[in-house]
């Protein structure tokens, strides 16, 4: 999931025009012109009928069951599609940031990076390439320097680059790279990873610790950097700088991020929403408009993922509450809109493409119903067009001007891989099928694939994100390939986990890799494993010293009296015989309890004690 903060809060046009024509089957919508002033409430506003028709026609279809064979063969596709866009960004762009797939060349976009080797790089390890995912994280350690004098996102840099080198880091071993000893605890592609986040820590210190938009890699923040930012520019952080406060033992980084979803969170309005953008040093709210797309997405995304990953119950306590003014002011027949946060009243009666992570993210909680109504509306749209328009007027049930793009994004791709896991519904794949020949029959070029610049007529752009390589299509593999290590997959011997840390004595990859916002898997045993599994280690030891220890008692019985020993005595707080009146204390380390009152995950669900 991605903010753009060139256009993170984009007006709405209010114009008229008519129900679109079905593209699909011979249908056709019926059409009248719809007014797209909204009601105060608009309470009785409901999806046009040639919409409402089209769910009815896919929910009552019964979709394609996919045998292995077919699967297999799609993942195949699936592959060729990766390596004409990989193998055109090597020898067409590289160093730059990304592809220019029409003209075959390159460009930097956010920040000199080769931002697309980067992004890909985990998704190599997907596809099971091994060979080059070893060659690249070399070429990176040897071609990447982030001491330049380049202004870049901070959002941007932290979910791409520090995600990706990150989640690559934790694959290394999986790769068969050579591991330096305490692995994940130490490695060169953490050490990156650790010095790119550094470089975004002085957007952090401003007087409510919310980050700023955009810092000087070299030079830090620039006095004359605009205040205002994004919400989820704001609360994006928790899953990388956690995770790299845990491997390496800084508290520095998850620290930056907990103060900046703690003062988001005091800004929430008195019907509980969060609006657009903000001004990081005032706390006001400078665009009010409140939902779950553009701009706010993966705030509420981290929030769950982060208390997942973390077992951390403040981060969930914070979105359910958040979900409960959602469900409460922005949900209409299962479409979420804009409205004002401090209100309650719809202001845009729109669809936006990057909301169509959101089925994926309820899954993960498990409101199941809810999930699968709203992606069947999500998906009736991606069958009208073939793709998701940025913009999607949901009275008028067609594009919203100059709003028509669509730029290869994988939202509704990701929601369709976390709802087959939790389901097994072949309407799923019967999506990612569509996805696949929908990409390959618009964006493909001799270079790579291409932006959709308008779904109306496929005009293409000369733009490739790094984001289709880390994300569209590793979630499209991900779908069609159901015992993926990354899901848990395999059986014991193939190499489903293995070790790591001091001496081996941790489990990895056993399954439950979260996800951030880019893709990038991270494996929560690595931050136990560098973190909560040392300072196990030294209660227990602590507790076995004491007991080893005799008491005052037993040591008469064995040992003849002695007047006096040049050995330490043991303390009050040493011994583990009680005095009077003194009151039994439990031990540093016993039976642990859940976080979360014995929530588990099962199928890629976290069901809580009332589900």
């Amino acid at each position: 999931m991605r903010i753009s903060f060139t256009s993170c809060f984009l007006s709405f046009l209010t114009t008229e025009t008519t129900c679109a024509r079905f593209r699909f089957l011979g249908f056709v919508g019926f059409s009248g012109s719809v007014s797209l002033a909204p009601h105060p409430r608009w309470v009785s506003m409901r999806a046009p009928v040639c919409v409402a028709l089209f769910v009815w026609l896919l929910s009552s279809v019964e979709p394609h069951q996919f045998t292995e064979e077919e699967m297999a063969a799609v993942r195949q596709r699936i592959k060729s599609m990766f390596y004409h866009a990989y193998n055109n960004y090597l020898d067409n762009a590289f160093p730059y940031d990304e592809l220019r797939p029409i003209t075959c060349d390159g460009q930097d976009t956010w920040g000199s990076f080769s931002l697309t080797l980067i992004d890909a790089l985990d998704t190599l390890l997907v596809l099971g390439n091994r060979t080059e995912f070893q060659r690249v994280a070399s070429l990176l350690q040897d071609t990447v320097d982030f001491d330049i004098d380049v202004n870049a996102s901070v959002f941007e840099t932290n979910i791409r680059v520090v995600g990706g080198l990150l989640s690559a880091h934790l694959l290394a071993g999986r790769a068969g790279m050579e591991l330096e000893p305490g692995w994940p605890c130490s490695g060169p592609l953490l050490r990156m990873a650790e010095d790119a986040a550094r470089k975004l820590l002085p957007a952090f210190q401003t007087p409510t610790g919310m980050p700023y938009g955009t810092v000087n890699l070299l030079h830090g923040v620039s006095p004359t950097e605009t205040p205002v930012t994004c919400t989820a520019g704001v609360g994006t952080f928790i899953l990388e700088f956690a995770t790299l406060s845990r491997l390496t033992g800084d508290t520095t980084f998850e620290n930056a991020a907990r103060q900046a979803l703690r003062a988001l969170w005091k800004t929430r309005s008195d019907i509980g929403l969060v609006g657009n953008h903000i001004n990081v040093l005032s706390k006001k709210w400078v665009a009010q408009d409140a939902g779950i797309g553009a701009g706010i997405d993966s705030y509420f995304e981290y929030l769950v993922k982060g208390a997942i990953m973390l077992q951390d119950e403040e981060l969930l306590n914070m979105f359910l509450e958040y979900d409960r003014a959602i469900q409460n002011y922005t949900r209409f027949d299962d479409w979420y809109l804009w409205v004002h946060m401090h209100k309650g009243t719809v202001s845009m009666p729109v669809f936006q493409s990057l909301e169509a992570f959101w089925p994926g993210l309820q899954s993960l909680l498990g409101n199941l119903d809810s999930a699968a109504k709203t992606f069947q509306n999500y998906y009736s749209v991606w069958r009208q067009f073939g793709g998701l328009p940025e913009f999607y007027s949901i009275p008028q049930g067609y594009t919203v001007d100059k709003r028509e793009g669509y730029p290869l994004r994988p939202e509704l791709i990701e929601s369709a891989m976390y709802l087959f896991r939790a389901t097994g519904d072949h309407t799923y794949l019967q999506l990612g099928f569509d996805a696949l020949e929908s990409i390959e029959k618009v964006a493909k070029t001799p270079c790579g694939y291409a932006s959709v610049k308008d779904l109306r007529d496929h005009q293409l752009d000369n733009r490739m994100e790094s984001f289709f390589l880390a994300e569209t299509v590793k979630y499209l593999y991900l779908l069609f390939d159901p015992t993926h290590f990354l899901h848990g997959g395999g059986t014991e011997g193939d190499g489903s986990w293995e070790e790591g840390g001091e001496g081996g004595q941790c489990v990895l990859g056993a399954g439950g890799f979260i996800f951030n916002t880019e893709a990038h898997p991270l494996d929560p045993a690595a931050l136990y494993c560098c973190s909560r599994h040392a300072q196990d280690h030294q209660e227990l030891r602590h507790i076995l010293l004491n007991l080893s220890q005799p008491t005052e008692k037993s040591s008469r019985r064995s040992n003849p009296p002695t007047k006096h020993t040049d050995g330490p005595s043991l303390s009050q707080s040493e011994s583990i015989a009680l005095k009077p009146g003194e009151k039994k204390t439990p031990p540093l380390l016993s039976c642990p309890v859940q976080p979360f009152s014995a929530r588990f995950a099962i199928l890629g669900q976290v069901f809580t004690d009332n589900t």
